[in-house]
């Protein structure tokens, strides 16, 4: 019994002190402390270890019973980041626009056979069609070079699908493939103004993107920022130490690698959020930004503009919202945020699963 007690504590000092450090993570620069964004991230796992600990706790350890209680009572503000309770107010639909949000990973470009089944980008065009949205956001958006010989239309089949003739993107070009890459946004509102925020920075050459444009919609001009910041651009030996059970002298170098690589990440993100973050003040009109954040709300790069916008969300959603459906469990990592002098409703995260991404949406309006 004294060996059992024993252990408790030391299992109640391991949950303890990664629940504070994770508690930690909104608040410190990735660039600070490098290993708390590694708790953030971590979070769900420790949240959840430390409920499971806290019942064992109140039978062998009522002391620390009371202090993980404490703790973790402490954390609430954290939780209702990651659940929404369904919120029937903010109804109004008349007077507002339908933004939607969508990574659709290339519309599947590298998957095997890809030129000889269109179905899944077919299926992604035909929801895109049913939920009839004023402004769509892309992210890993596919454009094929008019001088293909092998012929996959995207832009201007939804233009016409969609009825957006209003169109802004920001791609790389492959020459071999003659393939465009990147971000793009559809519109049915004119776009007054068109522009990028510039990634490029002294951490080197980067292929995400954030773009904007001022839309006229009725007498009021909103401006949309799309988003995609740093991924993590995990490779096959990433992907396989989920699925490893059993400990080896590789598996543990690929794990320190991929820890390095997630490091790396977060610092980039974090100057692209800081970018893009002081681009929106400035801006002369009400924001609405949204996109692929590659972040989870225990973050700081989540932090920076849940501190300054109105997480749609949180707002008007319901459910734990998760969008990433990926290999990793990552949970919610696509965010539609917006200015505090706009208002928002019917927030929704797709049921049908076509790409890696789920597509999220609400409609919008000026206050």
């Amino acid at each position: 019994m004294k060996l059992i007690k024993l252990l408790f504590k030391v299992f109640f000092l391991i949950g303890l002190v990664s629940l504070l450090i994770s508690y930690l993570a909104p608040f410190i620069h990735p660039g600070t402390i490098k290993i708390v964004p590694l708790f953030g991230l971590a979070y769900p796992i420790i949240l959840i270890s430390n409920l499971v600990l806290l019942v064992c706790l109140f039978f062998f350890f009522k002391k620390g019973f009371y202090i993980l209680l404490i703790t973790l009572l402490l954390g609430f503000n954290f939780y209702k980041k990651f659940y929404s309770f369904k919120s029937e107010k903010n109804v109004q639909i008349e007077n507002s626009f339908k933004l939607l949000s969508y990574n659709v990973r290339l519309f599947d470009v590298y998957k095997v056979g890809f030129f000889k089944d269109f179905r899944n980008r077919d299926s992604i065009f035909s929801y895109l069609k049913s939920e009839s949205a004023d402004v769509i956001c892309f992210q890993e958006f596919y454009i094929q070079d008019k001088k293909s010989k092998i012929k996959f239309p995207t832009k201007d089949t939804l233009q016409l699908l969609l009825n957006t003739p209003y169109f802004h993107s920001r791609m790389s070009f492959n020459k071999y493939f003659k393939n465009y890459f990147g971000i793009a946004m559809f519109s049915k509102y004119p776009m007054l103004t068109k522009g990028h925020v510039d990634f490029d920075d002294t951490l080197g050459n980067t292929n995400n993107y954030c773009i904007f444009s001022d839309l006229l919609y009725k007498n009021d001009t909103i401006r949309v920022y799309n988003v995609h910041f740093e991924s993590i651009r995990f490779q096959k030996d990433d992907y396989a130490l989920f699925n490893d059970h059993e400990i080896t002298g590789k598996s543990k170098s690929d794990a320190l690698n991929l820890v390095q690589k997630l490091q790396k990440s977060f610092l980039k993100r974090a100057n692209q959020v800081k970018k893009v973050i002081n681009h929106c003040k400035q801006s002369p009109y009400p924001v609405v930004i949204c996109g692929d954040f590659n972040e989870s709300p225990m973050s700081y790069n989540y932090n920076q503009f849940y501190s300054n916008y109105i997480d749609a969300f949180l707002n008007s959603g319901s459910g734990f919202g998760i969008t990433y459906t990926g290999k990793v469990p990552a949970g919610r990592i696509d965010y539609i945020f917006h200015s505090k002098d706009l208002e928002s409703s019917n927030f929704l995260v797709q049921k049908q699963i076509f790409s890696d991404h789920k597509a999220l949406s609400c409609n919008i309006w000026k206050k």
